[in-house]
């Protein structure tokens, strides 16, 4: 009897100290946010995760001699020729040059062209699709190199086409790898 004395009143108590207390995490009513995410009722919206600026990553694999991608100059890029209505260039930061330059026309099936120095030679560059799927990253191919675009983050600024964190992730067809780190650029 003792032991069932004991027990009720810790019952009752646990009972009355949920019952005064807010609702629990999954009871919450979830409420969208600015960006669509799903926020508990109660909270407020978190600003997006900032992105972690990547790093260069030296090549690694292949027959052991490094992957070098070029800074494109203005000679490289008016002897290409390309064509389409807008382009997307790669660089390092806002005050470099960039290493890969392509154009496409907007809502076109048609592939998008571009160019690459790697070491001291302009490559061609192709992607399928137009501007539009080069504007959310993309890959490009080559002769026996594949390079991906990656976005890593939002745009840091506004305006008409500001730059984009990036990823340029350069494989060679022996197996070597190299991944760049910069910012991805489209529009007028």
């Amino acid at each position: 009897m003792k032991m069932r004395s004991l027990f009720l009143p810790a019952t009752v108590l646990s009972f009355a100290l949920a019952a005064c207390s807010g609702p629990t995490e999954t009871e919450k009513t979830p409420t969208a946010s600015y960006d669509g995410d799903v926020v508990p009722e109660g909270r407020a919206a978190e600003p997006a995760v900032p992105a972690i600026k990547p790093t260069d990553i030296p090549t690694r694999g292949g027959d052991g001699s490094p992957i070098e991608l070029a800074a494109l100059t203005e000679a490289d890029v008016s002897g290409a020729k390309l064509k389409g209505e807008l382009a997307c260039s790669f660089a390092a930061d806002e005050a470099a040059q960039p290493i890969l330059l392509a154009q496409g026309d907007v809502a076109s099936a048609d592939p998008s062209r571009g160019i690459v120095k790697v070491g001291d030679t302009i490559e061609a560059v192709s992607a399928n699709g137009g501007f539009d799927a080069m504007a959310k990253g993309t890959k490009f191919f080559s002769k026996g190199l594949q390079l991906r675009v990656a976005l890593v983050g939002p745009a840091p600024g506004g305006g008409e086409s500001p730059p984009r964190p990036a990823t340029l992730t350069a494989d060679r067809a022996d197996g070597a790898q190299r991944v760049f780190a910069g910012l991805w650029r489209c529009g007028p």
